[in-house]
């Protein structure tokens, strides 16, 4: 299956270098200048990822990301030319899978698009029929069709937090560190942030809550996080 990517990035030569690394690991590639040339592209061409630049004029790219968040959960990657920290972690707050600081290697880009699209289609996941599909009180994941809900209500997710759910529900009484949650979310050896894995549990924990259930992850100081009852408030 060839992968369908959107650039969007005001620089020509950013998106030059993005769109041959691409093309190398077999991606079709799409281009847009602007944040409003991105929407009509992604409208027009219905990517399957894309990398969006954060600080383009006017209509930046996280004006882009909250647009795009209303009607769509397609993947996100966040390029931005500053390495700060209020960016990467509201860029992650409002809906992108992952946060790439300018300048980047081109290989590693290409790792962390690959992982995104394989968490997407529940490739390279452990696919024993035991874990296809998972479920614990009102909460259930199928990761073959990539599917979470919650007593029924369907959750929409961001690849990597379909990934930590999953996890979770995988070994429902495990107290996952975060580095083991960065692992099961992301898988090849990129390295994140404590910061960057709690914007994921707190998105988590919101989608949740929306759906009537404010107990699906519990904090343990001084460890990390583990599943809590999943069940509906009453």
């Amino acid at each position: 299956m060839t992968h369908r990517v959107l650039i969007v990035d005001d620089d020509l030569h950013i998106r030059e270098v993005i769109r041959v690394a691409l093309k190398k690991a077999g991606m079709t590639i799409f281009e847009a200048r602007d944040g409003k040339e991105a929407l009509t592209r992604f409208a027009g061409d219905r990517p399957d990822l894309i990398i969006l630049d954060i600080g383009m004029p006017e209509f930046d790219g996280l004006e882009v990301c909250r647009e795009i968040r209303k009607s769509s959960d397609v993947p996100i990657l966040f390029l931005s030319a500053r390495d700060d920290e209020i960016d990467r972690v509201l860029g992650l707050e409002i809906g992108g899978d992952d946060y790439v600081t300018k300048p980047f290697s081109p290989r590693e880009l290409v790792a962390r698009v690959n992982v995104i699209l394989r968490r997407i289609n529940s490739r390279g996941l452990d696919t024993r029929p035991s874990a296809a599909a998972l479920s614990q009180g009102g909460l259930s994941v199928d990761a073959e069709q990539h599917i979470a809900e919650f007593a029924g209500t369907p959750l929409r997710l961001t690849a990597i937090e379909f990934g930590i759910l999953r996890a979770f529900l995988t070994r429902p009484t495990l107290v996952f560190t975060r580095e083991q949650i960065m692992n099961a979310a992301y898988q090849l050896n990129i390295q994140v942030s404590d910061r960057t894995i709690d914007s994921h549990i707190r998105n988590i924990r919101a989608k949740l809550s929306a759906a009537n259930c404010d107990n699906v992850i519990e904090t343990i100081h001084g460890v990390g996080f583990k599943l809590g009852r999943c069940e509906p408030q009453a």
